[in-house]
């Protein structure tokens, strides 16, 4: 069975479309509007080996801050569609990522409970046309739309870009983890009987 997504949600502010498909290659086709984004995105799917297509029309005229937020609450949607009733994945995923200077933690429990842990400071206000501030708000609306827990801290890093991308790519592999499908598991991986 596929686990694919197919997204699109349209305001005032954005109009969105994704298609994501968790057990894909890592190909990706991502136009946001903002370089750095669309890079953050294309190593999101690369390293977590999804496929992923993004389309955004932001006002970004007024800034990044609604393309940002609304593309993690349709990539939120769209983890949440795709994974499905969650019979057989392993549900919890960690990574810890190097990137040069950086070095990022991610965990994640696909629990049908939102919540985000943000422990990150970056040295730099922009990243091209990039706010940093976004990456709290992109990873806050994930949360909430795919009702996970997300963790993430920074553990040490000197260059914004490079932080930042290891937070993304630590993301990446944590969900992977979590989402990947374990043969041990016959139903769901909670005492409660549901996730």
């Amino acid at each position: 069975m596929d686990r694919i997504a197919e997204v699109k949600r349209t305001t005032k502010e954005t109009d969105i479309y994704m298609k994501l498909k968790l057990d894909g290659n890592g190909s990706s086709s991502v136009s946001t509007g903002i370089g750095f984004f669309d890079h953050m995105l294309e190593g999101f799917a690369k390293h977590g080996f999804f496929d992923l297509d993004v389309r955004i029309e932001g006002d970004l005229h007024v800034d990044g801050h609604h393309t940002v937020e609304d593309a993690g609450i349709v990539l939120g949607n769209a983890i949440r569609e795709a994974v499905g009733d969650k019979k057989g994945i392993r549900r919890y995923g960690y990574f810890i990522l190097p990137m040069d200077d950086a070095l990022a933690l991610c965990a994640v429990d696909l629990c049908g409970r939102p919540y985000l842990q943000f422990d990150c400071s970056f040295p730099n206000d922009m990243v091209g046309s990039f706010d940093t501030s976004l990456v709290k708000e992109f990873f806050y609306a994930v949360s909430y739309s795919a009702a996970m827990n997300i963790h993430i801290r920074m553990l040490s890093g000197e260059n914004s870009h490079h932080m930042i991308e290891a937070v993304f790519k630590a993301f990446a592999k944590a969900l992977d983890s979590a989402v990947s499908m374990d043969a041990r598991i016959e139903d769901v991986l909670s005492t409660k009987g549901s996730l």
